[in-house]
């Protein structure tokens, strides 16, 4: 088993899928515990000096008027958690709060927290043991941060709330005792540390990225079947064209489409059967690229944002300050999920057409529907109806988040910027972007079987190879959710670009 090392500055989004999917161990670096050290002594000093800072000797958001005393600041980071618990709906994947477990650590791993190095070890000791909190989905206005969904994760940490481990929910407590790790009893601004970040919304994202990464490869692979099925014409991805325009993204496209045709025979040349393709065929790089470098710039966001402070206050011990600002606000991944989000309906949106395209008689050479028995069998009629109505629920989700704020704490916090609620929209249009590539992957080899005597191109062929592994060529109806479910399989798997890299085919 791999192990990622935090030290606050140097993670990736590699990294966190590899700790979040593949369970990966994670170790403090050495910098980082003296950092972390060295910060707690700051927040020590205020206390004993009974100093009034926010969130150290005073109390929470529109209550920052309110000092604590010394003495009841453990009681006034417990009360903390336990009141800010109060999330709702399903939980959220294990995959998601492991991701969430690893960013809060990485956070706290910079030393402008002032958490003891204790608090720290023990966040990371539940990710090594697989302690992983249940966290509802609901809750967060993305500002004061990820407040609600974080809490639920740091009441397993003092011995409440509920977990998973070992395949079994049940009590934090319990989870806590049978993997051996001691209850944390929260010091002074531990809790603040903890739940007072936008950790909840990144996760999600940096999951939402590598997924959307790996789509955007996939369709590009997929949508050259489709190209080839429908006999389209390689000149537009001339590199001549792309040169004119250089978008980083168009080039890359138009170069993985003419890969995927290499020695292809169904593939033609401008005016060789018509002069021009449709739109869906002919703008595959501008509208693919321009989707690959939105996801780009969103994964600049994150990559910021997994390695910054996002807490408040922060601890500046080179200087000895205590400082109130804002960056727990999710504005910055508000507006990149909700970006995201449409960017990928957009993957979608061109698919479906693709899709319409293969199974419309009136606009292609095939068989209607691609059955060669139409009227006693409807063949792929009603698969183009589904991914019609996931294209329609895209278009819904896609709607940003971002552009909507509810005033809190009796108007203290009074603009929000609801990124968790744009991170788990985006999520769920990735999900249904990917099974509307499935069906026009399975559409596409569909209407392959009805160009035998020309030769694929190089990469249709291995695709075309893997698939029928697990879906049979459609000679009468069957029940094709099982087809669509199984080539959704394989397009999430990464089982597509696998099979294309072991034959040497890299797509970028």
């Amino acid at each position: 088993m791999g192990k990622v090392i935090i030290d606050g500055n140097n993670l990736t989004i590699e990294d966190v899928v590899h700790v979040a999917r593949d369970g990966y161990r994670v170790e403090l670096s050495s910098i980082a515990e003296e950092r972390v050290l060295h910060s707690r002594k700051i927040v020590e000093r205020y206390v004993n000096d009974e100093k009034v800072v926010y969130g150290i000797t005073t109390g929470f958001g529109n209550f920052s008027d309110v000092v604590i005393s010394k003495e009841d600041t453990e009681i006034l980071q417990k009360n903390l958690i336990m009141s800010h618990s109060c999330g709702v709906g399903k939980p959220l994947p294990e995959e998601v709060v492991r991701a969430i477990m690893l960013l809060r650590a990485n956070a706290l791993a910079k030393g402008f927290s002032g958490v003891r190095l204790e608090t720290l070890k023990t966040l990371i000791e539940m990710l090594n043991k697989g302690v992983t909190p249940v966290i509802p989905e609901k809750g967060s206005l993305g500002a004061s941060g990820d407040l609600a969904p974080l809490a639920h994760m740091v009441l397993v940490m003092i011995g409440k709330g509920e977990a998973l481990y070992k395949g079994k929910r049940m009590s934090g407590e319990k989870a806590m005792k049978e993997a051996g790790i001691a209850p944390v009893v929260l010091s002074s601004k531990e809790g603040l540390a903890l739940i007072n970040g936008t950790q909840v919304m990144t996760a999600i994202g940096c999951l939402n990225v590598y997924d959307s990464k790996r789509l955007i490869k996939s369709a590009d692979a997929i949508s050259s079947i489709t190209l080839e099925a429908l006999r389209g014409i390689i000149d537009a991805f001339d590199d001549r064209v792309q040169m004119v325009r250089p978008h980083r993204g168009q080039m890359v496209v138009a170069k993985n489409i003419k890969k995927m045709c290499e020695e292809s025979t169904l593939i033609t040349r401008q005016g060789e059967i018509r002069v021009q393709d449709a739109y869906t065929l002919r703008c595959i790089p501008q509208v693919h690229g321009a989707i690959r470098d939105a996801i780009e710039y969103v994964e600049d966001v994150l990559i910021r944002e997994i390695n910054s402070a996002t807490d408040n206050p922060l601890i500046f011990p080179d200087d000895g300050d205590v400082i109130s600002g804002g960056n727990f606000h999710g504005e910055p991944i508000a507006l990149a999920m909700d970006f995201l989000g449409i960017a990928v309906s957009e993957i979608a949106n061109i698919s479906e057409r693709r899709i319409e395209r293969l199974v419309n008689y009136q606009l292609n050479d095939l068989p209607p529907f691609l059955t060669e028995k139409g009227g006693l069998n409807s063949g792929m009629m009603i698969a183009q109806y589904t991914a019609a109505s996931l294209v329609s629920e895209n278009k819904v989700l896609a709607h940003p988040a971002s552009v909507d704020s509810i005033p809190s704490s009796a108007n203290q916090e009074d603009h929000v910027s609801m990124g968790t609620i744009a991170a788990r929209k985006a999520r769920e249009i990735i999900e249904n972007a990917t099974r509307v590539i499935a069906i026009e992957l399975m559409a596409a080899l569909q209407a392959m079987e009805f160009k035998k005597g020309l030769k694929k191109g190089k990469g249709s062929q291995v695709i075309y190879d893997l698939v029928r592994k697990y879906v049979k060529p459609l000679e009468e109806d069957r029940e094709l959710y099982i087809d669509i479910n199984a080539c959704f399989d394989i397009i999430k798997s990464g089982k597509v670009l696998e099979a294309l890299e072991k034959e040497g085919i890299i797509l970028e």
